[in-house]
């Protein structure tokens, strides 16, 4: 009789069944950044946070004293920075307000007026409107230094982006919105300021804040992209 055929005995390579670690990917700080100041500016929560202690002292000051308005301006934004940090939330527009509302309660407190309250508002608006209009007389303009380090413009031959003139002119437009609204911000105040009308000059502030910033940003959103479009368009 013809014998079975021998089973094969031969044993196979074990499987590697080490796993290769997973690369990590490269942390982009660029977009860490973008988010970190998206989360800064605290939506309209963070527009509350900023009108809320100015409301507070201008009522109190109309009902009481210039002493109870102060207490009350700072104990309203120490109680709206406290209420974000037990829900957890980015607290760094409650804290930056926080820091305004006690330095405008101070400079209110040493002039003894209740319109030394907007006095620090009206200088950091002025000093805001230098840098950015000096940057477009260099011709650097600092919306397109922001723009171009959080998102910079794909393609092209390497050409830097000031030296791309419709990028140069979009970011030059937008630069000059920006500087627009702080000089606008600062002379309406000033104005104000000096006629003693404590008052008008808590709306001026509320009402040339968040709108204004909301359509500078708007406003240059639209021309840069537009502008970056045609630049892609021709390449």
């Amino acid at each position: 009789m013809t014998e079975p055929p021998a089973e094969n005995t031969t044993e196979q390579p074990a499987e590697n069944t080490t796993e290769q670690p997973a690369e990590k990917k490269p942390v982009d700080l660029r977009e860490t950044y973008r988010q970190q100041m998206i989360a800064s500016i605290g939506g309209w929560q963070g527009a509350l946070i900023t009108a809320i202690p100015t409301t507070v002292f201008v009522i109190v000051n109309v009902t009481s004293t210039l002493r109870a308005a102060i207490i009350a301006a700072v104990g309203s934004a120490i109680v709206l920075t406290a209420y974000r940090l037990v829900r957890k939330q980015p607290i760094q527009q409650a804290l930056s307000g926080l820091f305004g509302v006690v330095i405008a309660a101070i400079i209110a407190s040493r002039t003894g007026q209740a319109r030394g309250y907007f006095l620090l508002g009206i200088w950091t608006s002025f000093l805001y409107a230098v840098p950015f209009a000096i940057s477009v007389l260099v011709r650097r303009p600092l919306v397109g230094l922001l723009w171009e380090f959080l998102d910079p413009t794909p393609g092209g031959d390497g050409t830097p982006w000031y030296r791309r003139r419709p990028l140069l002119l979009a970011y030059t437009w937008s630069t000059l919105a920006a500087t627009a609204v702080f000089l606008a911000r600062g002379i309406v105040q000033l104005t104000l300021y000096g006629d003693n009308a404590t008052g008008w000059l808590a709306f001026a502030r509320i009402a040339m804040g968040y709108p204004l910033f909301i359509a500078a940003a708007g406003f240059s959103f639209l021309v840069v992209t537009r502008a970056r479009r045609r630049l892609a368009a021709a390449a």
